[in-house]
């Protein structure tokens, strides 16, 4: 079965510079295994390849049960240079929660 990621986990978002800063925290630690497996860098930077022009690394926290993606290139030049309405990129947490992991039928 397909779910939304913000079903079993939330997430926080921060910038410094160019680069945009995406956490994913699940809500029970026996759901790490199963982000841990589906969401990796090369998915993240598909989901997010409209908005960021750089690589993505994931750094991976599993005593917290939470991935953190960093993407360079990923707020148009930084806060002071860009175009886009959401300088910031805080809302990319929300973008990320939209992703669907498929969870085995219980």
């Amino acid at each position: 079965m397909k779910v939304k990621l913000r079903q079993i986990a939330h997430s926080r978002a921060g910038d410094k510079g160019d680069i945009s800063n995406v956490s994913l925290i699940v809500y029970e630690l026996k759901d790490y295994p199963l982000i841990e497996r589906q969401v990796d860098s090369r998915r993240v930077a598909e989901w997010f390849a409209e908005l960021v022009k750089g690589p993505v690394q994931r750094y991976e926290m599993p005593k917290l049960g939470a991935l953190n993606f960093v993407m360079r290139r990923a707020l148009g030049g930084g806060v002071p240079k860009t175009l886009s309405l959401e300088a910031h990129g805080k809302t990319r947490s929300s973008l990320l929660l939209e992703m669907e992991v498929d969870i085995p039928d219980q």
